[in-house]
This record gives structure tokens, sequence and C-alpha cells, in this order.
């Protein structure tokens, strides 16, 4: 079985293109598995949501669904929240507001946006000096105790760092990377960065192994037109947006 994996499209609509478009050129998959944060950021949150329902993939819900669905839009709301929730009719923010927390999208195969019991909580990263790197493995599996003991891959987002590791007798974990939000920073404390490091859309394809065979894992960074998501950013009064769209990497 051939899975692709996207994650953390953030309103990218053309770099959503892209990676479908590239995916089709390697001769498509059996299965689509979305892990959520699919519309928030000043893009095309109502053209990827639009995208999104009629591909209707299976998906999880990231912490940014649930914001954009059930926050109140006041001074408090993060302003990519807000810019999509305008953007919506109520019967897509409910969609996104109903998606699931976890899924099993195949035998032993678990996919989730961020924990298997919590949407906005790292799973295989922690900070050091300001910025998400790896988390002591010690920490990963404390943070996998609510996984099913028989799951042997976990498929996860929200850090869009692309991550692979094999928990010693557990899982296989991996993060493809951010389809459409390369770079963000954070202001909760501790406030921290994430940087994919280029402005390339990430997603990923699992190949399950039959009859003894292993299981193959592959990151994929595809170029696209991330200029013009990064005038979009601009017009959108979201300069920190766009150095990341051009960039891979926050400011200053």
């Amino acid at each position: 079985m051939r899975i692709a994996v996207l994650a953390d499209i953030h309103g990218n609509v053309l770099a959503l293109d892209a990676v479908l478009d590239d995916l089709r050129q390697r001769g498509g998959a059996d299965l689509i598995v979305n892990l959520g944060d699919c519309v928030s950021g000043p893009l095309w949150p109502r053209e990827t949501m639009e995208r999104l329902e009629a591909l209707a993939l299976p998906t999880v819900r990231g912490n940014h669904d649930r914001r954009v669905a059930r926050d109140t839009a006041d001074e408090a709301m993060w302003p990519s929240d807000r810019y999509a929730q305008e953007r919506l009719t109520s019967v897509q923010r409910d969609a996104l507001l109903a998606l699931p927390l976890t899924l099993e999208i195949a035998p032993a195969v678990t996919a989730f946006h961020a924990r298997p019991d919590h949407d906005e909580k790292y799973l295989t990263d922690t900070m050091a000096d300001g910025r998400l790197v790896r988390a002591p493995l010690v920490a990963i599996k404390r943070r996998l105790a609510a996984l099913d003991p028989a799951c042997r891959i976990v498929l996860c987002g929200h850090s869009h760092r692309s991550e692979l590791i094999r928990i010693p007798d557990g899982p296989v974990v991996f993060n493809p990377g951010s389809i459409g939000c390369p770079a963000y920073g954070d202001d909760t404390p501790p406030a921290h960065v994430s940087e994919q490091g280029s402005p390339h859309a990430r997603y990923g394809i699992v190949e399950l192994g039959e009859s003894g065979r292993p299981d193959r894992f592959e990151a994929i960074a595809v170029d696209y037109d991330h200029e013009a998501a990064a005038r979009q950013a601009e017009q959108a009064g979201r300069p920190e947006w766009a150095h990341a769209l051009r960039t891979g990497f926050m400011s200053g």
C-alpha cells in the first residue's frame, strides 16, 4: 500500500496544487491522508478548503483547524486564524471542528496532527535557544503513551519539520514537513521559531511492506511559485509570512 502524507497546508493552495501534481507524476497513491492545519494563514483559505472538499481526503484536526472553527473573532485571536475564519462559510468551519483527533488509516498505521491525545503539543520536538529541535527519545516515548501499543507507524505534523524516528520497541514516527508554511514564529512561552530552511512545499510517501519487506519512507520537497504566495501574504499585511514563504526562514 502506498500512502501520500500531506500536512500543514495553511491555506497555501498553490503549494497544495504543486504537491498534488508532483504526486500524479510519481504514479499517485492508494491513499492520501491530510494531517490538518488546512487553512489558517494570510493566503487562500477559501480556495484551499474548496480544493480539499473536492478531494474528500481522510483528515485529522489540527490546532489551527480548531481555532479557526471555534475561537471568537476578537483582538486575542491569532491573525492567521482570523483571516481564515472571515473567509470560510459556517458550514466549512463546522466541518473543520468536526474532524477527528486521530485516525487509523490502515492496519497499525495511526494519523494525528500533533500528539495522539492533543492537537497542539509537540511530539518529537522541544525548544532550545528559541528554536525547535528534536526532543530526547525518552520524552517522545512518554508523549506516545496514549497510543495503541499495536501501532507500528505514526504519521504526524504540527512542527513543520520533517522527521523520521524509529522508537525502540515502538512505532516509526514520520512527519513529512509543511506543504504551505515553511517557517513560523510562536510567541507562546517559551517563544520559538520553526524553520524548514527552504521555500519548498514538503510532503511524504509511505510504502507499507509486505511479506517481510521493510516499510519505505520518502520525504519530498517540491518547488512551486512561492513568490506569488509571498506577494499574497504581503497584500494581506503579513510581511513576516512573506519572508518565510520566500526563504524558509523567519526574518531577524
